[in-house]
């Protein structure tokens, strides 16, 4: 059972983040101060870490800075403040994996925590950026561009563009999609993909993204 550890002073969101990993089968432990965070992430007892930037005795750009500094490669995905944009950049040049912006829906992080536990499993490194066919994806920055254009995605477009771009000339399935991005599995009946790509094909050109009847979708 892989641990997590989430290093968050405000008990209401910490409590609300911990609930949740627990019911998704993760184990945690709450860190509500910056030096306790940094002592609990050196002992490689946890699998991923999901710190806020704002923690009281030790900020958590200088908590980063001590894990990486000390050769951790353990996933780190940072809590930002809405809007908080400098924050977000200055955190993954940092060296953290991912980022959320408060506040934020449960069901997007759970999805950002299965994909960069997938990753740390499987050995293989996440790509800062992806390309394909003039389609671009700054995985650290969320930013995306067309042919040097930039493309405003919202944080579960972005999601989905990676997920087709990584697998680019791959069928996906609806279900797979839904695993995948939004981390835990909707009513079958649920057109939540259909709509997204809808909005992806909107955004980036709808020849982009092939429907394969009975199967699913691929990035062409």
């Amino acid at each position: 059972m892989a641990s997590i550890l989430i290093a968050e002073d405000e008990a209401r969101i910490a409590a609300f983040v911990e609930k949740g990993l627990t019911a998704a089968g993760y184990t945690t432990r709450v860190a509500p101060t910056g030096p306790e965070a940094l002592d609990l992430a050196l002992t490689d007892e946890f699998d991923l870490l999901v710190l806020d930037i704002g923690l009281p005795g030790m900020d958590g750009f200088e908590v980063l800075s001590q894990l990486r500094g000390s050769g951790s490669t353990m996933p780190v995905i940072i809590l930002t403040a809405r809007g908080g944009g400098s924050d977000t950049v200055a955190g993954l040049e940092g060296g953290a994996d991912d980022y959320m912006a408060k506040p934020f829906r449960f069901d997007e992080l759970l999805a950002r925590v299965r994909l960069r536990m997938a990753s740390a499993a499987s050995g293989a490194a996440v790509a800062s950026e992806l390309s394909h066919r003039g389609l671009e994806l700054d995985i650290r920055t969320r930013r995306a561009r067309i042919d040097g254009r930039e493309v405003d995605l919202s944080g579960r477009e972005f999601a989905l563009a990676e997920e087709l771009v990584r697998h680019a000339g791959q069928v996906l399935s609806r279900e797979q999609l839904l695993s995948r991005v939004w981390g835990y599995d909707f009513d079958p009946g649920s057109n939540v993909v259909d709509v997204y790509i809808r909005y992806l094909r909107n955004k980036l050109g709808a020849d982009r993204i092939e429907t394969v009847r009975g199967m699913g979708y691929r990035l062409d």
